[in-house]
């Protein structure tokens, strides 16, 4: 490692890409044929690059997304029920940058969870934070922060994802208390952030999922009318051994 006044203050300051980068430099021989601004516009991308690589970590970290999932890699044969135009708008992220929500419906095993976690995975790469929850989990959450104060922390920090997932939406009735609680965090995030859901359950039928009527209405009137809806068809991709994918992937 170099030892230098200069990298030392490098370092002191952080600044481990341009570090990087002016090593490098140092031991090219054909280094000094470049001008001081070719020179010093090279350290100031890699120390972009090498923050922005940082970020997306941390960002793609916090978003603790099920799968390891990728745009690029969805394969639209099969009939699936995917628009490949659809997607491509998606994964542009103006819907999230306008705050528009998503709704992903179909049969076990018909790739909703990974196509939630590819959009997930594009918009941290965009820049946008993101967090993945399975609806059990978001209660239980909830749950145990009012137990110890965390409650209104909590919804603060689902408040300001830019993009929440809430994966395996209506696999059980609600009891009352997550009623009001799932009312809250769609209320407090509403023209805030956009909210993703994957359900086996069509979106006509959520009403009843709910239960009650006034509460429904209010979830529902925030949820559906800015929303895209995505809903995948055929067998269980399980049952077919295969993926949504062009390299095999588990999914749910």
């Amino acid at each position: 490692m170099l030892n230098h006044p200069t990298a030392d203050k490098l370092r002191e300051l952080k600044l481990t890409g341009m570090l990087q980068a002016w090593q490098e430099q140092l031991e090219m021989p054909d280094s000094d044929a470049l001008s001081f601004e070719e020179r010093f516009g090279l350290l100031l991308d890699r120390e972009a690059t090498e923050r922005a690589n940082r970020r997306l970590k941390s960002r793609l970290k916090r978003a603790k997304l099920r799968q390891d999932a990728a745009l690029e890699d969805i394969d639209y044969s099969g009939g699936r029920g995917l628009d490949k135009q659809l997607m491509l708008s998606l994964a542009g992220c103006q819907w999230i940058r306008e705050r528009h929500n998503c709704l992903i419906t179909g049969p076990t095993g018909s790739g909703k969870s990974y196509l939630a976690c590819a959009l997930a995975h594009k918009a941290c790469r965009e820049g946008h934070t993101a967090l993945y929850l399975r609806v059990p989990r978001l209660f239980q959450d909830l749950a145990i922060a009012k137990g110890d104060g965390r409650y209104a922390q909590l919804m603060n920090a689902y408040a300001k994802t830019h993009l929440l997932v809430l994966d395996d939406w209506g696999m059980a009735g609600l009891t009352d208390e997550q009623r009001r609680d799932l009312f809250e965090v769609i209320e407090d995030r509403y023209d805030r952030g956009s909210t993703l859901i994957t359900s086996q359950v069509p979106v006509n039928n959520w009403h009843q999922v709910i239960g009650d009527p006034t509460l429904a209405d209010a979830i529902l009137d925030r949820l559906v009318h800015n929303a895209y809806k995505i809903t995948l068809k055929g067998e269980s991709m399980r049952k077919k051994r295969k993926s949504l994918t062009k390299t095999p992937k588990a999914d749910t």
